[in-house]
């Protein structure tokens, strides 16, 4: 079978502007939480697009941890590609690729680091091999070898094995202040449902667009 071949009919559900809630996080809320009540695989899995000094987009996976009226927050080591790349330009685009559903969210908005406090409030909760993770891994420079890393693991874990693992200085977050919000449900002869909440001011204007 060629890639052209490989289709399938968009049938799963469908979006109107009745059904749709006025604010755009209560909105995602129910999305979240209707995605985490089927048992889709990593519905908390986002791609995070950041474009570096040259142009050029580039995008990778993270987890969303937290999400309220004040934005999206994810972390990170903050020497990344992503991170410098934010530092430069902290205009970014989110994904959530819900596939099981037949839906998208994709969020455009803006990157601020989180204060110091946030971030060891969930350093301290994540299970200490990630903790360790943190320590060991140089993220986005070039390694040798599996083996390098997995060296450097099993040296910090050696040197923080009497005491709690304390936060890097080069560790933390970001939350994502959205400036547009849309909704995306797959609908039968790729007739997709797309709705679009851009901020206006104080207030969120619902826009349907093409598909």
């Amino acid at each position: 079978m060629s890639l052209e071949d490989n289709r399938r009919e968009y049938d799963v559900g469908k979006l109107t502007r009745e059904s749709l809630l006025d604010d755009p996080y209560a909105q995602f809320d129910l999305w979240m939480k209707q995605a985490l009540e089927a048992n889709i695989q990593d519905p908390t899995a986002m791609s995070v697009a950041t474009v570096d000094s040259k142009g050029q987009p580039w995008q990778r996976m993270v987890l969303l941890k937290h999400f309220d009226k004040r934005g999206l927050v994810f972390y990170t080591n903050l020497e990344s590609r992503k991170a410098q790349e934010i530092q430069a330009n902290n205009k970014v685009c989110l994904h959530f690729p819900w596939l099981q559903l037949d839906r998208q969210v994709i969020i455009g908005g803006r990157a601020e680091r989180l204060s110091t406090a946030e971030v060891v409030k969930y350093f301290l909760s994540r299970p200490q091999g990630s903790q360790l993770a943190a320590w060991a891994s140089k993220q986005s420079t070039a390694i040798s070898s599996r083996q390098v890393l997995e060296q450097q693991f099993e040296a910090i874990k050696q040197k923080f094995a009497k005491g709690q693992v304390p936060l890097p200085d080069f560790w933390g977050g970001y939350r994502v202040v959205p400036d547009e919000i849309e909704f995306w449900q797959g609908g039968e002869n790729r007739l997709h449902d797309r709705f679009s909440y851009q901020l206006n001011g104080d207030s969120w204007d619902i826009v349907r667009l093409s598909p």
